[in-house]
């Protein structure tokens, strides 16, 4: 219904705009629904930041025409896609006064009259920040987050809030899983290169046949509905989804990039991130996203340095990938992996001889063919291509030392006394940050603590809060911040053990790699336990063929699948050389085609 709402008020919008010539001239007299960018005006359609900066410096552009553009195509796409929980309804307004200030030659930043949407877990001051969750719904933080300062700074229009997993998809897990990109605010977002519901009886509840990727929604961008936005990525969220709306996603250093005025999971994996449709949007994102210095509120910016003037343009080398060494990491990347040895915890009648999949346990034919190519242009392109280069973690044939083996507790068979084979760092990190973010926003709280929250859900499930449930919420808030400590800390040990030294910076070392090279978004959960960077680029497609299968007649569309680079701490420089140099020889982005 929500969706349907902003749909409606869109639509009114678009009209409204073509009436007061608020729109490009060749816009004019022409109903919303046919309404499109002449042959000689600037064509949004795939723009970059770069096409968008240089068309307003000479004055074929104007940042209020852009916007125009974008909210018009907003208006016309978005019932079908709902990528959007609120819009700025002040975004032309501040696109004139970015145009005035410019007329007298006051360019604010790199993004100066440029529009972006923001995920609905960021505040912003001037529009609601909501997680997705009921009972925020409306709700407008008394402070802005560093990052939306940090953009509103550098000249960006924050045109929307966009749709996500209700709380970053920390609300509902097993048995009743929260689907992606569902909140009870806004109900499902659709993925543009499919954007169909799922037909199968067992899931038609209204989910996307296509899966939109993660917690971040990426539709928007993939849509051509503003230039950019920002997620965030705890277990993958950027990533993930970054890959399934074939875009440009980077999970920087946690630290890069301030997490003060985000909702959080928690501050051990918590980052934001930009998604973008290149790589050269997402380095102009990355260094407008970055404070000049460490941000007092959160102590992790201290971490890495930014460089020169935050600019990461200047590792925009098509030549980046000559010397690079790049690993293949083939155990459970690409090829299934079997353990040796009982798992602690592991339900009767599963042997002692368990193959891990968790959905990255090796790759199919198609999935494995597209990474086969991606390898090539890499040896092309004069890297030095390691094959295997495994991570130690996952190569491991023991259990105990598996990072495949280790996952997060994420659902009610994770409750307490049932949690001894997973990692509380996730839950305990929720009832710890979540707490204490409530606490920041004072008196305007709509719920005080995460058990005020629980509470309310149950008060207003008739209402849809918890569609799904609320098991992550539950088992987070059994948990004991002081009590649990030691726990905790055991555990957090064991995480950066498996994903660092044992993991990235173990495979690193070993074959003396600039970076592992990983197949989709699968480098995402290693990536984010690290706290360390990985960017992913568009490459191929793949066929959309779940288990069980779509019924007969359902003709499912293809599914993006790009590739991933993953480094050490602070090596975004790095990875964006090798993700440039990578874009540009195979240019493999393509734009969903709305009008279907």
């Amino acid at each position: 219904m929500k969706g349907t709402l902003i749909g409606s008020c869109l639509g009114i919008l678009a009209a409204a705009l073509v009436a007061r010539g608020e729109v490009p001239q060749k816009l004019k007299g022409r109903p919303p629904a046919t309404a499109r960018p002449s042959a000689t005006s600037f064509r949004i359609v795939e723009a970059g930041i770069p096409e968008m900066r240089a068309a307003m410096a000479a004055g074929r552009l104007t940042s209020h025409a852009l916007v125009s553009q974008y909210l018009i195509r907003l208006a016309l796409h978005d019932h079908r896609l709902h990528a959007v929980l609120a819009v700025n309804p002040h975004a032309l307004d501040e696109a004139r006064q970015l145009d005035r200030e410019r007329a007298a030659g006051k360019v604010r930043g790199p993004l100066h009259g440029v529009p972006v949407a923001l995920k609905d877990n960021i505040h912003t001051a001037h529009l609601p920040t909501t997680g997705g969750a009921l009972a925020f719904a409306g709700y407008v933080p008394p402070y802005e987050a560093t990052l939306t300062k940090n953009l509103r700074d550098a000249g960006a229009i924050i045109v929307a809030k966009t749709g996500l997993t209700e709380l970053a998809n920390w609300v509902a897990g097993n048995p009743t899983a929260m689907p992606g990109n569902y909140n009870a605010v806004g109900g499902f977002g659709f993925n543009p290169y499919d954007p169909r519901p799922d037909p199968r009886e067992a899931t038609f509840d209204g989910r996307p046949a296509l899966p939109t990727g993660g917690s971040s929604s990426g539709i928007g961008t993939a849509a051509s509905f503003w230039a950019a936005n920002v997620g965030t990525d705890t277990g993958g969220s950027v990533i993930s989804p970054s890959n399934a709306n074939m875009l440009v996603g980077i999970r920087p250093t946690i630290g890069r990039i301030s997490r003060y005025g985000v909702i959080p999971i928690t501050a051990d994996h918590d980052t934001a991130g930009p998604m973008t449709r290149t790589v050269a949007d997402a380095a102009i994102m990355l260094g407008v996203l970055e404070s000049p210095s460490p941000d007092p509120h959160d102590p992790a910016t201290t971490t890495c340095m930014p460089p020169p003037g935050r600019d990461y343009t200047k590792f925009l080398r098509t030549d980046g990938l000559k010397g690079a060494r790049i690993g293949v990491p083939r155990a459970f990347y690409y090829d299934r992996i079997t353990l040796t040895g009982d798992l602690p915890g592991r339900p009767e009648g599963i042997g002692p001889t368990t193959g891990i999949t968790a959905g990255r346990g090796g790759l199919n034919a198609e999935q494995a063919r597209v990474m086969a190519e991606a390898i090539a242009v890499l040896k092309q392109q004069g890297a030095i291509v390691v094959d295997p280069a495994n991570v130690p973690s996952l190569a491991a044939r023991d259990p105990q030392n598996n990072f495949a083996a280790w996952d997060f507790c994420s659902g009610a068979e994770h409750a307490r006394g049932k949690d001894e084979n997973c990692s509380v760092a996730f839950k305990y990190g929720m009832k710890r940050d979540f707490n204490l973010w409530l606490k920041s926003l004072g008196a305007s709280a709509p719920v005080k603590t995460l058990t005020e929250l629980r509470q309310w859900n149950v008060s207003h499930a008739k209402a849809g809060a918890i569609r799904f449930g609320q098991s992550r919420l539950d088992i987070s808030d059994e948990m004991d911040v002081e009590a649990d400590r030691a726990r905790f800390d055991a555990d957090r040990r064991k995480d950066l053990a498996l994903s660092r030294a044992n993991g990235i910076d173990g495979a690193l070392k070993a074959h003396q790699l600039d970076a592992i090279l990983t197949p989709g978004g699968a480098g995402a959960g290693l990536a984010a336990r690290a706290g360390y960077p990985i960017i992913v680029v568009p490459f191929g497609m793949v066929p959309n063929a779940p288990s069980p299968a779509f019924p007969a007649g359902f003709d499912a569309r293809p599914a993006p699948f790009g590739v991933g680079f993953t480094g050490t701490a602070c090596s975004e420089p790095r990875l964006i050389e090798l993700a440039y140099a990578f874009e540009q020889a195979t240019k493999r982005r393509v734009a969903p085609r709305l009008d279907d």
